[in-house]
């Protein structure tokens, strides 16, 4: 017998019946039609099943889905029995693609905006879209679920009362290590998104940077070989070579310690001399770097100069 979905916080005046529904497992549900507007709607970041029955019902209600690949979102809806319109919108056709969306909303429409996994606009096209459509006076809704951010702090066991989403870094090595010096300013649990063809890199920089802070690497989250690991960043980048590269990255890095206190310029040189005088640069700028609350990269810096003067002043008459 075919049941008929109840309406799950579906705006007033969608309630005219749809020709389309949806499937979980054998049941099947009729859809009712969304009312004009715009749905933004939260997609499984791997885990098919982690899909909301408000999204599913609005998925099949909508006139069009509007996703950045259709060949990932036709998964989903092949997957729950969806027969949906799917329109690609992404980086590359947006200018020529929100026109069109403007105009169907504008006739009466509703249409889903999805990306290809979790929240859309969260690191995804969508932010011009939605600007746009408030502007012309369209109704946007947004319809929360699944986000790979969120997924990834739960499971860090790193503070959660503060957060600074960052998204990717630069590709580039000096322009990456610039923007982490800026972030390590931020008293905040840091999420950062990253690709296996560069993680390596990445943890070796944050390493540099941010010194001994706690982090988590969290890969392929809800996927079947979901990993998560937890250690200092030292001891992350150390093991990085190890790393099983394949699949999708959310890194998350602690605060710095609460009783972390950044030392001036004046002591930081006193310690690196006193340092340099009986250890080696690396060992140096260890110890300094853990005593002064400094980014390692600059205290590095210093210490390069600094061995610099006491080699020169060493040689002298």
């Amino acid at each position: 017998m075919r049941a008929k979905a109840a309406p799950i916080n579906t705006p007033e005046g969608a309630a005219e019946p749809a020709a389309h529904g949806f499937a979980i497992g054998t049941h099947h549900f009729s859809a009712s039609k969304a009312a004009p507007g715009l749905y933004l709607v939260a997609t499984p970041i791997g885990n098919l099943g982690d899909i909301t029955l408000r999204a599913l019902e609005t998925l099949a209600g909508v006139d069009i889905i509007a996703c950045e690949d259709t060949r990932i979102t036709r998964r989903l809806t092949e997957r729950y029995g969806i027969a949906a319109q799917l329109k690609p919108y992404h980086e590359h056709n947006a200018e020529a693609a929100r026109p069109k969306i403007l105009e169907a909303l504008a006739q009466g429409g509703s249409i889903a905006l999805v990306s290809d996994a979790g929240t859309p606009l969260i690191s995804d096209p969508g932010f011009k879209l939605v600007r746009e459509v408030s502007a012309a006076g369209h109704a946007v809704y947004a319809l929360p679920g699944p986000s790979s951010v969120l997924a990834a702090l739960s499971v860090a066991a790193l503070p959660t009362d503060r957060f600074f989403f960052e998204g990717f870094l630069p590709a580039k090595s000096t322009a990456r290590r610039k923007r982490l010096t800026e972030l390590a300013r931020i008293d905040a649990t840091l999420v950062l998104f990253d690709s296996g063809n560069r993680v390596q890199e990445t943890l070796a920089d944050l390493a540099e940077v941010m010194g001994n802070r706690e982090a988590a690497i969290c890969r392929e989250l809800t996927k079947l070989h979901e990993e998560i690991s937890r250690s200092s960043l030292s001891e992350l980048a150390d093991k990085a070579d190890t790393l099983e590269t394949r699949g999708e990255f959310v890194l998350v890095i602690g605060p710095p310690a609460a009783d972390a206190q950044e030392m001036t310029p004046d002591a930081l040189d006193e310690l690196l001399r006193e340092q340099l005088a009986t250890s080696s640069v690396k060992d140096a700028v260890a110890h300094a770097v853990e005593l002064s609350g400094r980014p390692r990269r600059e205290v590095y810096a210093r210490a390069l100069e600094l061995a610099k003067d006491l080699r020169g002043a060493d040689g002298e008459d």
